[in-house]
């Protein structure tokens, strides 16, 4: 793996989600515009995809739970971050504030550190209608996540559907946003949620 991380560290968070399976995907495109790209998932989130396969592209640690008390960081601080794919519970316990689990944990603090971030949600299409998903991303919105969502960014499939929208998932767009606001000098600062 070879990195030249003109732009700095994109952390990709992903949870469990048919989608996840790809996320290869979005590394490689990352890596070819500059980034240094660090994968952590949720614990679901880990369930689809290729650890293994993953820390070799990154040359870091795929993490999925907080570190112990005194354990040393193992990823460096974020310049930018995107969730994708972004389940429904994610998504509504992160604009609730909740942070029981490590890409919570960093979503919460990454908005407290001015942190640039998209976010790409994915679910079937009936539990896309519940309202708390719509109110949920309309604050993320208010907060300045970038937030890709809807029928002209990728397809909803029906429960257990999902898989079929694989190829459509929207990995370069996902870059694109990001690529956009990020500038030089916008680290985070040590202390992040690690």
């Amino acid at each position: 793996m070879t990195v030249n991380p003109s732009r700095g560290v994109l952390y990709v968070l992903v949870c469990g989600s048919p989608m996840a399976r790809d996320v290869g995907t979005l590394v490689s495109l990352a890596q070819g515009e500059g980034w240094d790209v660090c994968v952590v998932t949720t614990p679901d989130g880990r369930k689809f995809v290729d650890v293994a396969a993953l820390q070799a592209q990154t040359g870091h640690p795929v993490r999925s739970d907080y570190k112990s008390p005194g354990d040393p960081d193992v990823l460096p601080h974020p310049d930018a971050m995107i969730v994708a794919p972004a389940t429904v519970n994610t998504v509504n316990k992160w604009a609730a504030g909740i942070t029981d689990t490590l890409v919570l944990g960093l979503l919460v603090e990454g908005y407290g550190y001015g942190v640039p971030t998209v976010v790409v949600p994915y679910t079937n299409k009936i539990m896309a209608l519940h309202p708390s998903l719509h109110e949920s991303l309309a604050k993320l919105r208010d907060w300045g996540v970038h937030v890709l969502y809807g029928e002209d960014v990728c397809r909803l499939g029906g429960p257990g559907q999902t898989d079929r929208f694989r190829g459509q998932f929207p990995w370069r767009r996902a870059l694109q946003a990001v690529n956009g606001p990020v500038t030089a000098g916008s680290r985070v600062e040590p202390g992040a949620v690690s």
